[in-house]
């Protein structure tokens, strides 16, 4: 069989696939991230709002969500900033269409005890473990520009949070950029040198959000509507008492069990991102948050991370369905 007619086989498979599994509900990917609509998700509230059957998919990273995205298999899923940036410059056709958090001290750069790290200048010839190309890696790589430490001269080891953690205790790596669950385990012993809070007054802000392949959301722009307006509906219930939500034992368990934290852990951790309303959002889902994508691209490009940059951003954002829960 020659190749175009193999080529053409595997469209013609992938699209009766597609159609086999029409009724099998929507896939959607999830990261282990600490924030209020895990809440919502662990209510079956998306089901409850859409109507439709979800299989939640978990994921490690953003780049396993993006393979993911990238192959048809799953079309929405959440991912950092950084991720994002990376897949818009390849020209993946996807959207960000909400955010899940500006991330601050829920990220940190964690330094074992005893590695003799005390000072950014020590992390040369160091190990210092991260998952490449996710929102951590950007935040890493813009602390060492901010401090002035040659990443080149930094062992900078590219693992999954997972393997971050079983690396750890091994006391394979001095330290880890990272996040919960991981993040718990490592500052149980070492020390936070800098978190993405601090980094994003440096300049280099960070974000969470929810990602759709374009071709799904000119499909189902009522499902993603809903979608929103369920994660706009939780934050709303955070944001008018913090304290409260965060205290709130029913609210701790489910997000424990959906993240993998320690219940303390997600009592202490979500304070530390800000969750927009969908009224803010609306207004930062333009040049905002077009801009932070782009300069997030030139660093990274820089950084010899993607290999090209695209001339405008604007195409891989929307606040769309944002407008619709808003009316």
């Amino acid at each position: 069989m020659t190749r175009p007619k193999l080529a053409s086989l595997f469209v013609t498979l992938a699209l009766a696939a597609t159609f086999a599994h029409a009724d099998d509900g929507v896939t959607i990917a999830f990261q282990t991230g600490v924030d209020p609509s895990k809440v919502a998700q662990a209510n079956g509230d998306y089901e409850k709002a859409t109507g439709k059957k979800i299989n939640w998919r978990k994921f490690e990273s953003g780049a396993e969500v993006i393979a993911a995205v990238a192959s048809g298999d799953v079309p929405i899923g959440n991912i950092g900033s950084s991720p994002l940036a990376a897949a818009a410059s390849r020209g993946l056709p996807i959207q960000t269409f909400l955010v899940t958090g500006v991330i601050g001290e829920s990220e940190a750069l964690v330094v074992r005890n005893g590695s003799g790290i005390s000072k950014p200048t020590d992390l040369v010839g160091k190990k210092i473990a991260v998952p490449y190309v996710s929102t951590t890696h950007y935040s890493l790589l813009a602390a060492l520009k901010h401090w002035k430490v040659d990443a080149g001269k930094v062992n900078i080891i590219n693992l999954r949070p997972s393997e971050i953690a079983a690396a750890w205790q091994r006391g394979d790596i001095d330290g880890a950029y990272v996040w919960e669950p991981a993040l718990g385990k490592v500052k149980a012993s070492g020390k936070v040198l800098t978190s993405s809070a601090e980094v994003s007054k440096w300049g280099a802000p960070t974000y969470d959000l929810w990602i759709v392949r374009q071709d799904f959301a000119q499909k189902n722009p009522d499902f993603l509507k809903q979608f929103v307006k369920v994660t706009g509906n939780v934050f709303d219930r955070y944001n008018k008492d913090p304290k409260g939500f965060a205290s709130d034992a029913a609210n701790v368990d489910k997000i424990a069990r959906l993240t993998g934290s320690k219940p303390e852990e997600v009592t202490a951790l979500l304070p530390g991102n800000v969750y927009p309303s969908l009224k803010a959002q609306s207004a930062l889902l333009q040049k905002p948050f077009v801009k932070a994508v782009s300069d997030t691209s030139a660093f990274l490009k820089s950084q010899g991370k993607v290999d090209s940059v695209q001339a405008d951003y604007s195409p891989y954002v929307t606040n769309q369905f944002i407008n619709a829960a808003l009316r």
